[in-house]
């Protein structure tokens, strides 16, 4: 069951030559309201003449139209956090002088409710209340100067500041919640105690709504009035994706044999069985297209982690490009029997597969590679999808001319919680930090691609093979031309500083590695030096100094007691 909520809104002029307040409750599709969830928000301009109002008018329509336009992937945060800065370096372009009352600016409250969570957003003196088991309370904090004369002027605001800073607070919905995002032409006159008793009454949410604006200007408000008023109806289902969770509740399918049908599928050979997972290479029954179905081994059928990285998997992949990514299949059965997904088939092989078979790369087979492997990251990047296991076995090369990553299981998103041990991957790929549990990011996996580059020149590894739980000690990489001295310098300079030790010496962004890549001979990274003593061993190096200088201060003593 989804979110269910009961919404009103109202707005009034007040006293005022001009309504300066705008708000908006967004109307997703269904399939939004499960993915980004329902978005309101209300923003009180600031600015002489009707600047105040084009601000306000401005940052609430831009809000609500992008907000749904951005990738599914995106944790709220950082959806808001973009398109309200991008709008706020618009609104100072705006203003060619702060200093002289031509400024545009506008407060902003946002609320979005996704699933079974709340998220708020906020800049300014609106506010945002929640009433819950008749408790008021104020989610958000006033960005005003603390001065009795100054408590209507802003500290925080759109259009303010080019370093704009927004608030952020999230926690759980509850049946019956409701929630009030109110101009301070409302909150200022009434005072908690009257929201407390428009809020508590039967009414519904657009009566509510219209009762705070008229109690507001009774109490003698001056200013614009301006409430939403949001009431929880029905909670969705608790999950990390509602798109999932239905199949959650399924069971894994038997092991399956060649000619068994499963949901309109019809089971050709076993092409591949891992510690988790198990993939079959089958057949649609309707149109006998090839398609390749992934599941768990039996014996994890209690294993709610793995069942939930195995749908989240098919979830992310719903949402990548087909030349990049393998494309999610429809079964000819609704609803779904167990827990599977079934993907597009694509002839080929994977490089891993390439290299038991014997081949040999040359430089500019890799750097291809590598140019189609970066636009695969850069793509995940975007989205906020780090992928954690890049290597030659993940990387499908297709007849078709196009390089896929494969295997999403360890892929990480958003600001969802990780559930995984940050030391995910498989350890000669692995980055090393990853080794002493920092938290995976986009530089991890540049460094697997690094990686993954050397090792499909050299069948080596830059800092030789890791064995599982093995702690190993990284000191400087071995030259990939030491084992290939026909790779160009550039190549080579190009690997070290994709595997460098520190992260603060790799590609910053997959678009940047993938610059440099596309440059070929005429990019400019410099030669590799050796890292000095003092970096790699800095102990035993001052030790040696210490030595040193001791030895040379003793021989002064004995040149001068001998003199």
């Amino acid at each position: 069951m989804g979110l269910t909520v009961s919404v009103g809104q109202a707005s009034h002029i007040g006293r005022r030559e001009r309504n300066e307040d705008r708000c908006a409750i967004a109307a997703p599709s269904p399939e939004d309201l499960e993915t980004k969830g329902l978005l309101a928000a209300i923003a009180d301009g600031v600015g002489g003449g009707d600047r105040g109002s084009e601000a306000a008018q401005s940052v609430i329509h831009g809000l609500l139209n992008d907000y749904y336009a951005t990738p599914d992937t995106w944790s709220v945060q950082r959806t808001i956090d973009t398109i309200v800065n991008a709008l706020n370096r618009w609104l100072i372009a705006q203003s060619p002088g702060n200093s002289n009352g031509k400024a545009m600016a506008t407060t902003l409250s946002a609320l979005v409710m996704r699933g079974c969570r709340y998220y708020v957003a906020h800049v300014g003196d609106s506010r945002i209340y929640l009433l819950r088991d008749g408790a008021l309370k104020q989610l958000t904090t006033d960005h005003v100067w603390n001065h009795p004369d100054l408590r209507h002027v802003l500290t925080r605001g759109v259009g303010l500041d080019p370093h704009l800073v927004l608030d952020y607070a999230s926690n759980e919905l509850m049946m019956g919640d409701t929630f009030l995002l109110v101009s301070d032409g409302v909150w200022e006159p009434l005072g908690e105690s009257n929201i407390l008793k428009c809020l508590s009454s039967e009414s519904e949410p657009a009566n509510t709504a219209s009762q705070l604006i008229r109690a507001a200007l009774d109490a003698g408000g001056r200013d614009n009035a301006t409430a939403i008023v949001i009431r929880v109806d029905k909670l969705a289902g608790e999950n990390l994706r509602d798109t999932i969770a239905r199949n959650e509740e399924l069971h894994l399918p038997k092991r399956l044999r060649p000619g068994e049908h499963i949901d309109g599928f019809v089971v050709e050979q076993l092409l591949h069985e891992s510690r988790v997972t198990i993939l079959y290479k089958a057949k649609r029954t309707d149109n006998a297209r090839s398609v390749v179905i992934k599941t768990l081994k039996p014996d994890l059928a209690d294993d709610e982690r793995a069942i939930s990285g195995l749908l989240t998997e098919e979830w992310l992949l719903r949402r990548l490009s087909p030349e990049l990514f393998p494309q999610v299949e429809q079964s000819t059965s609704e609803p779904r029997s167990a827990i599977y997904y079934a993907m597009t088939w694509h002839e080929g092989a994977t490089l891993e597969a390439q290299l038991d078979s014997g081949k040999k790369f040359s430089a500019l087979e890799v750097q291809e590679i590598g140019i189609r492997l970066l636009k695969g990251l850069a793509a995940l990047h975007r989205r906020d999808i780090l992928h954690r296991d890049i290597k030659p076995a993940n990387l499908h090369e297709g007849l078709d001319g196009h390089l896929r990553i494969l295997d999403l299981g360890l892929a990480r998103f958003g600001a969802e919680p990780d559930g995984q041990l940050n030391r995910a991957g498989t350890p000669s790929y692995m980055a090393p930090e990853l080794h002493i549990d920092k938290p995976a990011n986009v530089s991890t996996d540049l460094y697997a691609a690094g990686v993954t580059l050397y090792h499909l020149l050299t069948r080596h590894y830059p800092y030789g093979e890791i064995e599982p739980f093995q702690t190993p000690k990284f000191n400087d990489p071995i030259p990939p031309s030491r084992y290939r001295p026909d790779i160009p310098s550039w190549l080579e300079a190009l690997l070290f500083k994709a595997v460098a030790r520190d992260p603060k010496n790799r590609f910053e962004t997959a678009e940047e590695f993938l610059l440099f890549l596309e440059r070929g001979e005429k990019s400019s990274l410099n030669p590799r030096r050796h890292t000095p003593l003092a970096d790699r061993l800095p102990l035993h190096f001052w030790q040696i100094a210490a030595s040193l200088s001791l030895a040379a201060n003793l021989l002064l003593l004995l040149l001068l007691l001998t003199s």
